[in-house]
């Protein structure tokens, strides 16, 4: 009976340590090297994945023609900034760095950043 227990508890710990690894990396952004901005990655909680997927959602059609991350006014201050070019607009997209929540979509300026 002993051994039964032990055994369960050992597998339960194996499972917690696992999780909580993962959980981990998971909760970690990654950039690419050359990314702009990739000093704040360390206070992203939304991957550069997701942030993509939300901005391409949002201008259905179009494609990124440059990403950075910035600290800017705004949500939680921290924003990935998208260009996204559909047909011949171009348009700026924020995505919050830490909620996911879309920031700003417009119409890019002829004075862009």
């Amino acid at each position: 009976m002993k051994k039964d227990i032990i055994s369960a508890l050992t597998l339960v710990l194996g499972v917690t340590l696992f999780a909580t690894s993962s959980f981990s990396a998971e909760s970690q952004v990654v950039l690419p090297k050359n990314f702009v901005g990739r000093e704040f990655a360390k206070d992203a909680k939304i991957s550069l994945k997701k942030a993509r997927a939300t901005a391409l959602k949002t201008e259905l059609g179009g494609k990124i023609t440059d990403e950075e991350l910035e600290k800017e006014k705004g949500g939680s201050g921290l924003r990935y900034s998208f260009d996204v070019k559909k047909g011949s607009t171009t348009y700026e997209v924020g995505v919050d760095a830490k909620t996911g929540k879309v920031l700003e979509n417009s119409i890019e300026g002829p004075n862009s950043d």
